[in-house]
């Protein structure tokens, strides 16, 4: 930023006559208002895919409004499902993201470069015909053999598809919807009623569920439910013109594909000490992909002291790539009920690196937060405020 400085922003901003609280505890200083509301939470629907633990695309919109031109390179070492990214190119920047998932790739390049509902309506058509699944497939348990039937042929049709070089745009945009729809809790997914679509429930859990239930899968028609999602997800547009992404699949401290002092700014949010369980909660989506999990090494740390490492690391890569000046916005929401402030772990991981720490950004919501910024109490459970380190390269 130029004559204005971060903290001067959030110190100016108020929302409905409401001014930013400010105060300080521990030598970090805090600024606490209501961002972004619920009533502002839906973005662009290229957005409305699930992945477990994500932010909402309000986040990092705040930050590249205020600290970016068009043009600008707006990067998330974490992308999980693409909010950074695709609301940078939404808003005109470079997007560039980073996750040691590949699925995150899988997710994200389709919608940054989106394809006519037209061209995937025709490519569905031209996958083969499908057979009915054998019913003792295991698989059964959440799909109607018929629909399991169609799943496995279009999965065929994409594994070989990347196996010999020849999968296209059309091609990804099918993968990352069917990744979307494989499983949920309601008609518009392959599957019977199971978990929320950002986890996958186990074999066992699934039958425990349709007992409870009596439940049986129902046949879904698979292309249908594919090119409505497809309709949905397109509904808004295509992003604005942008200058060409940059996606890598790695450890989020070593990203050599990234040239020094080449972002401008960063909107993240790393793995919460053991809270997620990334490889459980995406395993039908690794098999659908033809990823297997065991070889994804999702960083997961029990403990503080081994997470203030791994941030650390991940903060000496971003002292490498971050233009001076340039700013980091790095969410660790509120994990343990409070009782662990992610926050302060953070700065110190920093400590004695090329940043300068400006304080804490607490989006507090109305409707949630019953207490003070620091250690600020629920009335609910889980994780239900957007807590940011702010940073700036110096």
């Amino acid at each position: 930023m130029d004559a204005v400085t971060l903290p001067d922003v959030l110190r100016q901003f108020t929302f409905n006559g409401t001014a930013t609280l400010e105060t300080e505890d521990a030598d970090v200083r805090y600024f606490v208002n209501e961002y972004w509301t619920s009533g502002q939470r839906k973005g662009h629907n290229l957005h409305e895919i699930s992945y477990r633990a994500c932010f909402k695309p309000q986040l990092p919109e705040f930050f590249i409004d205020r600290l970016t031109r068009p043009g600008d390179t707006v990067y998330d070492p974490f992308a999980g499902r693409g909010t950074t990214p695709l609301q940078a190119a939404l808003m005109g920047c470079r997007p560039a993201g980073n996750d040691i998932n590949p699925l995150s790739e899988m997710l994200v390049r389709p919608r940054l470069e989106p394809v006519s509902l037209h061209a995937v309506a025709k490519r569905l058509q031209s996958i083969g015909p499908s057979k009915s699944a054998d019913t003792d497939d295991e698989l059964t348990v959440f799909f109607h053999p018929e629909t399991l039937g169609r799943i496995r042929a279009i999965r065929a049709w994409l594994l070989e598809r990347a196996a010999t070089g020849t999968i296209d745009a059309i091609d990804r945009w099918i993968r990352m919807v069917a990744l979307n729809r494989l499983t949920g809790h309601s008609p518009g997914f392959f599957s019977v009623y199971t978990l929320p679509p950002n986890q996958a429930a186990s074999l066992t859990a699934q039958r425990k569920i349709n007992e409870k239930r009596g439940q049986t899968p129902p046949k879904r028609d698979v292309d249908a439910v594919i090119l409505k999602k497809s309709r949905g997800l397109l509904s808004d547009g295509s992003p604005r013109e942008h200058p060409p992404a940059l996606f890598m699949t790695g450890p989020a401290d070593r990203t050599p594909e990234l040239a020094d002092s080449s972002v401008d700014l960063v909107v993240t949010s790393p793995p919460f000490l053991d809270i997620v369980d990334y490889e459980g909660d995406n395993w039908l989506r690794c098999w659908f992909a033809g990823i297997d999990p065991r070889t994804v090494k999702i960083d997961r740390h029990r403990g503080v002291a081994d997470w203030e490492a791994f941030v650390r690391r991940v903060f000496l890569e971003l002292a490498r790539v971050v233009r001076p000046d340039g700013w980091v916005a790095f969410e660790v929401g509120e994990v343990r009920g409070g009782k662990i402030l992610l926050e302060r772990h953070v700065i110190d991981a920093i400590a004695g690196l090329p940043f300068a720490v400006s304080g804490v950004m607490v989006n507090q919501q109305s409707f949630t937060k019953t207490a003070n910024c620091w250690g600020v109490g629920n009335n609910s459970a889980g994780t239900n405020s957007n807590r940011i380190v702010l940073a700036r390269r110096l």
